[in-house]
C-alpha cells in the first residue's frame, strides 16, 4: 500500500498526520454523513484507488525493545484527485465507502476548501478519541496487580 503525500493545506489545529490518525479511528457512519456534503464542494473527483487489502501490524517488545510484526490486519484504502491535489484514507476493516470518506475529508484541506467545518469535526472525534481512551486505560488500571504487595 502506497504512503498517501502530505497535502499542500494542513488545518491549523491538526498536522496531516494527526488528521489522518484520527480519521482513521472515526465512528465510521459519522465520518460518513460529515464527507457526503463536502463532495459538492471539490468538483470533478478522479478515484485513484479503492480497494482492500492487508497490511502487517508492527508491535514493539516492551522487555526487550525490539520491533517485530504481530501480523496481518485488512485494511480499506482509497485515494482520490481534485484540482491537483489528492486525498487518501486508509481504515481497518472493509468499508470501502469509510475509506473514501476519509479521503474526501483529507482533498478537501489540502484544497483548502471546508476548513472551519473539517477542524471542527477534527477536534470532536479528537476529545471523543480521548475520553474513550481514557475509559479504556481506566479499566485497564482497574485490573493492574503490583506483585510487590505479596
Amino acid at each position: 500500500m502506497d504512503d498517501p503525500q502530505a497535502p499542500a493545506q494542513t488545518l491549523p489545529d491538526h498536522t496531516h498526520e494527526e488528521m489522518l490518525g484520527i480519521l482513521a479511528r472515526s465512528d465510521a457512519a459519522q465520518l460518513k454523513a460529515f464527507a457526503e456534503p463536502l463532495i459538492e464542494t471539490l468538483g470533478a473527483l478522479e478515484v485513484l484507488e479503492n480497494r482492500t487489502g492487508l497490511v502487517m501490524l508492527p508491535m514493539r517488545d516492551t522487555a526487550q525493545g525490539t520491533h517485530f510484526h504481530l501480523g496481518e490486519v485488512l485494511v480499506s484504502e482509497a485515494r482520490i484527485s481534485a484540482g491537483g491535489q489528492e486525498g487518501y484514507g486508509m481504515r481497518r476493516g472493509r468499508d470501502l465507502e469509510a475509506a473514501m470518506a476519509m479521503a474526501l475529508v483529507d482533498l478537501s484541506v489540502a484544497m483548502g476548501l471546508n476548513h472551519a467545518a473539517c477542524s471542527a469535526f477534527l477536534t470532536e472525534e479528537a476529545a471523543r478519541q480521548a475520553e474513550a481512551d481514557r475509559d479504556t486505560l481506566r479499566r485497564v488500571e482497574a485490573t493492574r496487580v503490583d506483585m510487590e504487595t505479596f
